[in-house]
């Protein structure tokens, strides 16, 4: 197992930090504006943070002709419908729930993996799935009952988690020939182009200028999400002991409701705290167990 030096550590926290308080960060940035204008400005100024590191890496951005079809596939579930359904999944419910929901992506992916390309699935996997769906039901059953409910918001970042997952293990089962860095780049930016599409078509009469709050949202999620977090995830991919990456995961969606109590005054909850309980299961039984072996291998 790769050892992580006190730096490695260091960064694998912020990183945990900043994705588990963007939730209400993007909370506060799609409240009084459109969401996909805002996800599509936050991407255009995360783009050049990307490419800036991929040239001081000395890596470069071109892709084969061949593989141009095959970059779009990727992204189509990794970064459009996941960045598309999860922007107007937030708008809809409060943050905590919306990182709660989002973070059933890597019990989709086991599911995909099972139906999609025939990998066995371990009890403990099958006992996963079964707490994600708990969860997520017992969230949406509560907005179901709630005359002012959005049980829409959460069916969006539903899909935009089943979106993810699905595009995850098709990564992994995708060879593009081309650096992770640059993958992301155009996955990126073909996702800003169809959120930018998309609020043209549907928020057109929506845009104004943003305001203070607004901006700094921005800023924070170009900055910080798009530009730091993403780059420096490239790197310690590759480090990563599997315990780890899979705990800091699991960390986000208790960070995106704690801060969302802080910073937006949300009230959590019992049905919160035990949705949240059941998807950590959920994700432990998947992520901290070693993967059952692919059918015919």
């Amino acid at each position: 197992m790769t050892l992580l030096s006190r730096k490695d550590w260091a960064l694998l926290v912020l990183l945990t930090v900043s994705w588990g308080f963007n939730w209400p960060i993007m909370k506060l940035g799609v409240t009084d504006y459109p969401p996909l204008a805002f996800r599509a400005l936050s991407m255009i100024g995360g783009l050049p943070a990307i490419w800036l590191a991929a040239r001081m890496q000395g890596v470069s951005l071109a892709v084969p002709r061949d593989k141009i079809g095959e970059v779009a596939k990727l992204a189509l579930p990794n970064m459009v419908l996941w960045h598309f359904f999860v922007i107007l999944g937030v708008r809809l419910l409060s943050s905590g729930r919306a990182a709660i929901l989002g973070y059933t992506m890597p019990v989709w992916a086991a599911l995909f993996g099972l139906l999609f390309f025939g990998q066995r699935l371990s009890r403990s996997a099958w006992f996963g799935i079964a707490c994600a769906f708990g969860g997520a039901l017992l969230l949406m059953s509560t907005e179901f009952a709630n005359v002012a409910g959005k049980p829409a918001g959460s069916l969006m970042v539903l899909i935009a988690a089943a979106a993810w997952g699905y595009g995850t293990v098709l990564m992994k089962r995708s060879d593009v020939g081309i650096p992770t860095i640059s993958l992301t780049f155009w996955m990126l930016l073909l996702a800003t182009l169809t959120l930018a599409i998309g609020s043209v078509l549907f928020e057109r009469q929506a845009w104004h200028l943003p305001n203070a709050t607004v901006w700094w949202a921005m800023a924070y999620n170009a900055l910080i999400i798009f530009g730091f977090a993403h780059t420096v995830w490239f790197g310690l991919a590759r480090k990563l002991p599997p315990v780890a990456s899979s705990l800091s995961v699991m960390m986000i969606p208790v960070l995106g409701v704690f801060s969302g109590a802080w910073l937006l005054g949300e009230t959590p909850h019992w049905q919160d705290y035990a949705a949240m309980a059941l998807i950590m299961l959920a994700m432990s039984s998947v992520l901290l167990k070693p993967a059952a072996p692919a059918a015919g291998q």
